[in-house]
């Protein structure tokens, strides 16, 4: 419908009609928040542009959950597309809930938001940010690890300068006590050889996506 020319509100009433709930991924930054002001069915958010993420951060926090059993004193590095990434900006302010440490890694053309860091520093939560994972990496027990997003560059040479800026492999991990994440999919920001370590957690993470969204959808859906 939307090729058609009908609007985003439109399309979400007329969804209403029909669905007890609405999952929506949009390209724009607010689109779930937006139909969810005009309608009145739940609204899962899916992801929404370059802004929020929430049921990948539920999906990220059961996992630490279910590893750690406690998320709370945790020191966690958020790695690569920070500016980009909403996964990332969704575990951010999800992570601000516990005392958590957070370290932000990232070229200085991706760095995490300004108005996040802003939001973080308003709750007294520990922030440093670094373009080095040899800064960090010896001191978290979190690596999630995000990719360099193409689709996001309006400039093929900008990406092009920046894509692989870094790479987490099994020599990088060997002896260190920490767990590896990624919201996935990834492109070569993590080796293969990191697969069959104990530190890869990213399939786990994966494998939780189903149970936890359904989890979701039951308690919205009365």
């Amino acid at each position: 419908s939307a090729t058609k020319g009908e609007t985003l509100a439109d399309a979400a009433r007329v969804v209403a009609c029909y669905a007890d709930a609405i999952v929506i991924r949009h390209n724009a930054e607010g689109a779930a928040r937006y139909i969810s002001d005009i309608i009145d069915i739940p609204v899962i958010n899916a992801g929404d542009g370059a802004g929020q993420h929430p049921t990948q951060t539920l999906l990220d926090l059961y996992t630490m959950k279910r590893i750690f059993e406690n998320i709370e004193g945790l020191k966690v590095a958020l790695i690569g597309d920070l500016k980009y990434g909403r996964t990332v900006h969704s575990l951010a302010y999800a992570l601000a809930m516990f005392n958590v440490d957070m370290v932000f890694v990232s070229p200085k053309e991706l760095k995490m938001p300004r108005d996040i860091i802003h939001d973080l520093k308003e709750q007294r939560i520990s922030v440093h940010e670094t373009t080095k994972i040899s800064d960090v990496i010896d001191d978290i027990d979190v690596l999630y690890v995000t990719r360099i997003q193409k689709e996001r560059f309006p400039d093929p040479e900008e990406y092009s300068k920046i894509k692989g800026a870094y790479r987490i492999d099994a020599k990088m991990l060997n002896g260190r006590d920490v767990i590896v994440m990624h919201p996935l999919p990834r492109v070569d920001e993590i080796s293969v050889n990191v697969d069959a370590l104990p530190q890869c957690k990213y399939f786990q993470q994966a494998f939780y996506g189903v149970p936890v969204r359904m989890a979701l959808l039951k308690a919205l859906i009365k």
